[in-house]
C-alpha cells in the first residue's frame, strides 16, 4: 500500500473558486484577495489581515514593518525551518538561536530572557505542529523588555492559546498556504495584525512602496503615484486568493479530520514500547498539522532505519526539523557552542512525522499503525 506523507486536498468547489477568476480583469489586487483577506480576519478574530506570496515573506515584511534593521537581534528556536531565521538576516539583522521544549518541540521561554540583550528586538515563536507555545510566559517577557512578538503560525491556522487564535496574541501572526499546510494556494502566506500601522506598512512594502495600487489609480482616474520607500514585489494574486477563500471556507472541517487521526494514531501508538506520541499541554489545542512522534532508544529500531523501513513499505514521513545550529549555512558562530542546545540535539535523532491529511483513509491509518509495531 502507498502512503504519501501529504496530500493536497482540492475539491470541486475549490477548481470553481480559481475559474471563475480567470473570467475578470484584475488577476491581482481584486476583489478575491480583499475577500480572502476580510474571511480569514474573521477567522483569526484579528482587526487586519494581509495577503502575502508566502510565509517566508509575510515573516519579512512583518519585520520591516516593525523596523528591525541592522545591529538588531532576533530570538528565534533553533528547531525550526530556516525561513524563520533567514528573514531575520534579509533586514540585515542577527538570528538569536533558542533551544526547544523536549514534549511539544516549542521555543523555551526561560532560555529566551538568557539571550535577552540591549540589541534585541523582536521574538519570533514557531507554533510547532499545530500546538501553541506558551504565549503567558513569553508575553511576560515582551512586557518586561519591550520586545515585539512574531508569530510563526505556519502550522497553526486554527490553534488556540487560552481560547484565543495564534497570530492574534503577539504584534503579528504570520501564515503558510504551502501545499502541506493546513489550507494552501500552492504558494502564499497571510499576516494578521491588530496593528494599524503594521498593516498599512506591509500593504505597502509588498507592492514596491508604491502608494497607489493599479486598481485604485483608475477607480480615481489618477496616473500620478509615487514610491515611498523600497519596497518588494510580495503580492498575493487572485488566483491564489480565490483557491486560498474557497479552502478557508471549510477550515474547520480540515481540522476536525486532522483530529480525528491524530486520535487513531494516539490510541495504538500509545501502547508501543520506545514511541513517544504527541503531548498536548493544558491551556491549548493541538490541530495536528504534524502528527511527531519520538522514537526513543527502546524501540527496536533507530528512527533513521524506521524512516528507511517505513519508506520501503511505501509509507512517506518526514523529519521536521533538524537544528538550525547544525546547519552549514551562516550558523559558524555555533560551531562551539553546541552544548547550549541539550534538547534539539536530542530530539534531531528521535523526531519522526507520520503522515496525516484529510484524505487520508482508515485503512492507510491503520497499515501506518500496523508497520510501526
Amino acid at each position: 500500500m502507498k502512503v504519501p506523507f501529504f496530500t493536497p486536498w482540492i475539491t470541486d468547489s475549490d477548481k470553481k473558486s480559481v475559474l471563475k477568476v480567470l473570467n475578470q480583469r484584475w488577476l491581482t489586487d481584486g476583489p478575491a484577495l480583499k475577500k480572502f483577506e476580510n474571511l480569514f480576519s474573521k477567522f483569526i478574530e484579528s482587526k487586519y489581515s494581509v495577503g502575502c506570496s508566502s510565509a517566508t515573506h509575510a515573516l519579512h515584511l512583518s519585520l520591516k514593518s516593525l523596523g528591525i534593521g541592522k545591529n538588531d537581534q532576533v530570538i528565534v528556536p533553533t528547531m525550526t525551518f530556516s525561513a524563520t531565521s533567514d528573514v531575520v538576516r534579509y533586514c540585515g539583522a542577527e538570528p538569536i538561536l533558542i533551544d526547544v521544549d523536549m514534549d511539544t518541540f516549542n521555543i523555551l521561554p526561560e532560555k529566551i530572557e538568557e539571550k535577552i540583550t540591549n540589541k534585541t528586538k523582536s521574538i519570533i515563536v514557531v507554533h510547532y505542529g499545530g500546538q501553541s507555545c506558551d504565549m503567558d510566559k513569553i508575553m511576560k517577557l515582551s512586557k518586561k523588555y519591550g520586545l515585539q512578538i512574531i508569530e510563526d503560525c505556519a502550522h497553526a491556522l486554527g490553534s488556540t492559546f487560552k481560547n484565543v487564535k495564534c497570530g492574534n496574541i503577539g504584534k503579528a501572526g504570520c501564515f503558510s498556504f504551502y501545499p502541506t499546510k493546513i489550507i494552501t494556494t500552492g504558494e502564499g502566506g497571510m499576516i494578521t495584525t491588530n496593528d494599524n500601522k503594521l498593516q498599512l506598512k506591509s500593504r505597502l512594502l509588498r507592492s514596491h512602496g508604491v502608494d497607489k495600487t493599479p486598481s485604485i489609480r483608475e477607480e480615481k482616474a489618477l496616473w500620478k503615484y509615487d514610491i515611498i520607500e523600497m519596497g518588494y514585489n510580495y503580492r498575493l494574486d487572485e488566483i491564489r486568493s480565490s483557491l486560498g477563500l474557497s479552502q478557508l471556507k471549510r477550515v474547520n472541517q480540515i481540522n476536525k479530520m486532522r483530529i480525528k487521526i491524530a486520535k487513531k494514531y494516539n490510541q495504538s501508538l500509545q501502547t508501543i514500547k520506545g514511541i513517544t506520541i504527541p503531548k498536548t499541554k493544558k491551556d491549548r489545542n493541538h490541530i495536528y498539522h504534524l502528527y511527531s512522534i519520538k522514537v526513543e532508544d527502546s524501540y527496536k529500531l533507530s528512527r533513521n532505519e524506521l524512516f528507511k523501513k517505513l519508506s520501503q513499505k511505501g509509507i512517506g514521513t518526514s523529519v521536521q526539523f533538524y537544528p538550525l545550529h547544525l546547519m552549514s549555512y551562516n550558523y559558524t558562530k555555533y560551531k562551539n557552542k553546541k552544548n547550549e542546545f541539550t534538547n534539539s540535539n536530542k530530539l534531531k535523532n528521535q523526531i519522526l512525522s507520520l503522515p496525516i491529511y484529510p484524505t487520508m483513509k482508515e485503512k492507510q491509518v491503520n497499515y501506518v499503525i500496523s508497520c510501526l509495531k
